[in-house]
């Protein structure tokens, strides 16, 4: 699928700049319904041979691909599967996966984003990462709080790691800061944009 427009501006080397501009441009994409149903396919088709049967997810906001529909499908196709939605720890800034079900009770965390609410916590074996943007070689572009990277540097055994987000959001210059922990693949409404080998 073909990015039938494009903001009449060049993407940003600030990245503050850069996140700012790509979260507009996923906001204003007219066609977002159908990239999203094209992604939930690609993201169903991709989990089909894996053995994972514990999966951290996350609750979409600011336009973000939704990817708990095609994960509760994968979870209805055997009991043992569990999906997880972060829970932050204020103390360490690392996320904490609870089960998440639909219907499941929720409460809003400290920024306003629904967690589950009294649900065991696991630690999955698959972590599916929202992407403001992304780089070659597995580099992410997030909101810039650093979740993430704290997480997947505190557990071991370390969980594959697979982007999600729309293909509007890939920056060829785009680079890792020191910090940044690598993506093992990154998914778009077009397929697998990339996958590191095994």
């Amino acid at each position: 699928m073909t990015l039938p427009f494009r903001l009449p501006i060049e993407p940003s080397r600030d990245k503050a700049v850069l996140r700012r501009q790509l979260q507009a441009e996923r906001l204003a994409m007219v066609d977002r319904h159908q990239r999203a149903m094209h992604l939930q396919e690609v993201l169903r088709v991709w989990l089909l041979p894996r053995p994972d049967s514990s999966i951290g997810a996350y609750w979409p906001i600011k336009g973000e691909f939704d990817a708990l529909p095609a994960l509760f499908r994968w979870s209805e196709a055997d009991a043992a599967r569990r999906i997880g939605l972060p829970v932050i720890d204020r103390e360490t800034r690392q996320l904490r996966f609870h089960v998440w079900f639909p219907g499941c009770p929720m409460e809003e965390d400290a920024y306003g984003i629904p967690k589950p609410k009294g649900t065991e916590m696991f630690e999955p074996t698959l972590l599916l990462v929202p992407c403001v943007g992304y780089g070659p070689n597995g580099t992410r572009l997030g909101y810039g709080g650093g979740f993430y990277d704290r997480t997947l540097a505190a557990l071991q055994p370390r969980p594959t790691t697979v982007g999600v987000g729309y293909g509007h959001g890939f920056v060829p210059w785009l680079v890792p800061e020191a910090h940044d922990v690598p993506l093992d693949a990154m998914l778009t409404e077009d397929g697998v944009a990339w996958a590191r080998e095994a």
